[in-house]
């Protein structure tokens, strides 16, 4: 029998903290050719909320793979710090991480994406949390884009495996 099975598909139930308890959602992952295909569907997103004086807008939210699989919320009023910073295997300037992930653009609270990348496959993410923030990722500021406040977290989970030969 086969003692090691790969990974090909994840998915991670994404959970608000207190800053945002309405978001909810679902992230797949699948590895495809040369990377690997990422599906979202959330809702409960805040409304957007343009950036006043010195106050940073609210959305379109920020939307990473951070270093480690740990959504407890801590301090509600700085909540899922235990997920650690950005995943960055390859050390990377900010915008070129592997865990940064396009905005998501809150539409009446829903948010859906399609997206493929070329920086990991399904086996490298597994354990790993996803963050989305208060804030829109500016995918410059060192070293986590100044996408503000956690909102809500989910850890990635194997959804399918199969023997590796």
């Amino acid at each position: 029998m086969y003692n090691h099975y790969q990974c090909t598909a994840a998915y991670a139930h994404i959970i608000g903290g207190p800053l945002a308890p309405d978001i909810r959602g679902i992230v797949y992952l699948r590895d495809v050719p040369g990377g690997a295909e990422v599906y979202a569907n959330i809702t409960g997103l805040p409304p957007y909320r343009p950036a006043q004086g010195d106050s940073p807008p609210v959305g379109p939210h920020g939307f990473h793979i951070h270093e480690r699989g740990d959504c407890s919320v801590g301090d509600p009023n700085d909540p899922f710090q235990g997920a650690g910073g950005h995943w960055n295997p390859t050390n990377q300037p900010h915008g070129n991480h592997a865990g940064d992930f396009p905005v998501l653009f809150s539409n009446n609270g829903n948010a859906w994406m399609i997206f493929f990348t070329d920086k990991f496959n399904v086996k490298d993410t597994l354990g790993k949390a996803i963050i989305i923030h208060e804030n829109p990722d500016d995918y410059r500021t060192q070293p986590a884009g100044a996408a503000g406040k956690r909102l809500a977290c989910g850890i990635i989970r194997c959804l399918y495996s199969y023997p590796a030969y």
